[in-house]
């Protein structure tokens, strides 16, 4: 079983958003995977997440109420096979503290080459959760078909 963390600033909207969508995604598929999310600053901690990705699982009919933020440990690199961050930011803070590694991308970086996205805009600064739900929707399926062709 693949173990995925989903790592975004605050823990709050994108990765949330992302850890439960890709567990309602992969029990629609019969695929067992273990996914968990987490932010870079702790700023959120033991908070639920943000009310605009509430809204947004509650119109896909997925319940996340046991949701609680917290922050990317290092156990948490030891632990899952993957760690996914939503940009660049993101990506710079999780090698600063553990290195470049193959378990270690961006979201987007799983979405062909031709897209326009080469992040996933944050919502908290941007209002767009339907945009955000909308890319992560589409890399969400695409982690689905890696993992379920071995390439993950």
């Amino acid at each position: 079983m693949k173990k995925i963390m989903f790592i975004c600033l605050g823990n709050i909207c994108r990765s949330p958003m992302a850890e439960y969508v890709l567990r309602d995604m992969a029990a629609k598929r019969g695929i067992v995977l273990e996914v968990a999310s987490a932010g870079t600053s702790g700023w959120h901690d033991g908070e639920y997440m943000h009310c605009g990705t509430a809204d947004i699982l509650d119109g896909l009919n997925i319940d996340s109420r046991d949701f609680i933020s917290s922050k990317v440990t290092r156990d948490d690199w030891q632990y899952y096979d993957y760690l996914i961050v939503m940009d660049n930011q993101n990506l710079v803070d999780m090698e600063k503290q553990f290195g470049k590694s193959r378990k270690l991308f961006k979201i987007t970086d799983l979405l062909p080459e031709n897209s326009p996205y080469d992040h996933v805009p944050d919502p908290w600064y941007t209002g767009n959760f339907v945009e955000t739900r909308e890319i992560i929707q589409q890399c969400c399926n695409e982690l689905l078909i890696q993992i379920q062709r071995g390439i993950l």
